[in-house]
């Protein structure tokens, strides 16, 4: 896994959601359509079920699905609606238990067991955060990687080892721009498609026009309907996700990971941990 770590990472989509509120103490997010929030507060014993079941996208905890192979984290940012405290969480449907400041602790943790890996942390979709609130979550970022943060240099592995730094972050906010540490967004292929053949022929289809220069994410992950989950009370996102897995990853066998054009770089998925995601990735990158 180390000598492809730079090239071709293997990525988590929404990768904290496994620690979603399910106690109904959490608001639905405010991202999510008007009508559904206002049947949320009203229908909450009804509707919660279904934004469950369809916000999870990874069910290992964030150590274990480093343990997998994941080196890409797609963190996903928020500050909860009328919380006085300066507390950050994630969220996908709804908001995490676990704060912001907790996960990358236990990422810290990993990381000094094992001094050899990198991980790309990258922080987007920002949701509810004021600059005072940027500029914390920066302080903490720094507080806890400390001189494993990787700055904006052109890098090699060998580099990145000899200068003990261990953490890319990637920031979607124009704020990156200002800080030598942090690294510009990572852009995210989404085909917003709930079929995987649909998927598939979105991503030919860009594939046709080049890659994008730099790191960029070929993001495996389906996206639902309210058709689909209308004619489907009884799945959730990972039934889909499983079901569809076979002809995505027999896609994926057949890619070539690197800079050319039609190649790829990042590959991110849901619920990578529990399919043969990973195996499937680190194939197709060691026989390339």
């Amino acid at each position: 896994m180390i000598m492809c770590i730079i090239s071709s990472p293997l990525g988590s989509h929404n990768a904290i959601t496994y620690c979603l509120d399910m106690n109904d103490r959490s608001p639905v997010d405010l991202t999510q359509p008007d009508m559904l929030q206002k049947l949320d507060k009203y229908m909450k014993p009804l509707i919660r079920p279904f934004v469950y079941k369809w916000a999870i996208t990874q069910e290992y905890t964030i150590k274990q699905q480093l343990d997998c192979g994941v080196r890409y984290c797609d963190l996903r940012i928020a500050h909860r609606p009328n919380d006085s405290s300066t507390d950050l969480y994630f969220y996908h449907g709804v908001y995490t238990t676990l704060t912001v400041e907790t996960v990358l602790m236990e990422i810290r943790e990993w990381l000094d067991a094992h001094p050899k890996e990198v991980v790309i942390l990258s922080f987007s979709h920002f949701l509810g955060l004021s600059q005072e609130l940027h500029t914390l979550l920066l302080t903490t970022i720094r507080n806890i990687f400390t001189s494993k943060l990787c700055p904006k240099t052109v890098l090699t592995l060998r580099n990145l080892w000899a200068l003990g730094y261990q953490v890319m972050v990637s920031y979607e906010h124009n704020i990156a721009s200002c800080h030598s540490d942090l690294w510009p967004h990572i852009p995210y292929w989404w085909a917003n498609k709930c079929k995987a053949e649909a998927l598939i022929e979105d991503f030919e289809h860009r594939k046709q026009h080049g890659r994008p220069g730099g790191f960029f994410v070929t993001g495996m992950n389906l996206t639902e309907d309210l058709k689909y989950i209308c004619t489907h009370p009884t799945e959730s996102l990972k039934d889909l996700v499983m079901s569809t897995y076979p002809t995505l990853l027999s896609w994926v066998k057949e890619q070539t990971p690197g800079s050319k054009v039609g190649s790829f770089n990042i590959i991110a998925g849901d619920f990578i941990a529990e399919s043969q995601f990973v195996l499937t990735a680190v194939k197709c990158i060691f026989q390339s």
